[in-house]
């Protein structure tokens, strides 16, 4: 990586304060009725092991971003998630849970194929980096593809880039040709994607043993960790049909896992994070 390029990247501590307070909003602050204190906001996430300088950074940068906005109730200052927020928490959501369901093999591909100038090539990198976030696989030259189902995802990324005129987007079947899990599996990482679901299996599945000693704070750290771990996988993986997957795929077991760490300490967790907000 160049030294630019190495240079404009956040430090690790910073993104990974930036992506738990996108999970904390997600999973507590929607819940809670689309509000925060900052000041339990804060003592909630440095209870995950941020720091509270780190919190108010990653605060004001999404403030800047136009996902929060200052607003009191009861006398506390706080923010509020704003339209751009909710609607990209939407978002993600619907990428997400993709996962715990593959797609129907028989709803067909969605292609997206795209002509952006080689004067252009930051805007063309930013597309190519959102298509692969959202699980889209690469399967040629400027040639995209994913489960029809994400076509909804694939017209707002290329929408938001306005590249609209320099794309082309498909959906259809497969009818031949090569062989479509050999298409699949020059298209994605399969081995990767498998290997952070096992991942997560092997971090997690122990601790599932373990939550009736938990009291509400342990929780809602549990919590909010699970969230925040998972969050970052199924943005890799689009939820391919499992006609094209290998037999022992990991995807289903993580989702179980996943389901059920959520179901157990989701109650708690949000017991506990509702003592920081006015109400109590």
């Amino acid at each position: 990586m160049s030294e630019t390029k190495s240079a404009d990247r956040p430090p690790a501590a910073a993104r990974r304060s930036r992506t738990l307070l996108v999970s904390f909003l997600g999973a507590v602050v929607r819940p809670m009725g689309d509000w925060m204190p900052i000041a339990g906001a804060v003592e909630l996430l440095t209870q995950s092991g941020l720091d509270a300088a780190s919190v108010r950074t990653a605060v004001f940068r999404l403030k800047k971003r136009g996902w929060l906005e200052s607003r009191a109730d009861s006398g506390q200052r706080g923010y509020a998630l704003t339209p751009v927020a909710l609607e990209a928490l939407a978002a993600g959501d619907e990428v997400i849970w993709h996962a715990r369901q593959p797609a129907d093999l028989g709803d067909g591909w969605c292609l997206v194929n795209f002509s952006v100038p080689e004067s252009a090539r930051a805007v063309r990198h930013r597309l190519t980096a959102h298509l692969s976030s959202l699980g889209f696989g690469n399967i040629g030259s400027a040639v995209w593809i994913a489960p029809a189902r994400m076509l909804p995802a694939a017209r707002r990324a290329i929408a938001e880039l306005d590249l609209t005129d320099q794309c082309a987007v498909f959906v259809g079947d497969y009818v031949g040709g090569q062989q479509l899990v050999t298409t699949v599996r020059n298209g994605w990482d399969l081995a990767g994607i498998d290997r952070r679901y096992r991942e997560f299996i092997a971090e997690y599945e122990t601790q599932s043993d373990r939550l009736d000693g938990l009291d509400d704070q342990e929780a809602f750290v549990a919590y909010l960790s699970v969230i925040d771990r998972w969050r970052k996988l199924p943005f890799r993986d689009p939820g391919l049909p499992s006609e094209v997957l290998t037999e022992d795929w990991s995807g289903p077991a993580a989702v179980r896992l996943f389901e059920r760490l959520v179901a157990e300490l989701d109650g708690p967790a949000l017991a506990h994070a509702a003592r920081y907000w006015p109400s109590g």
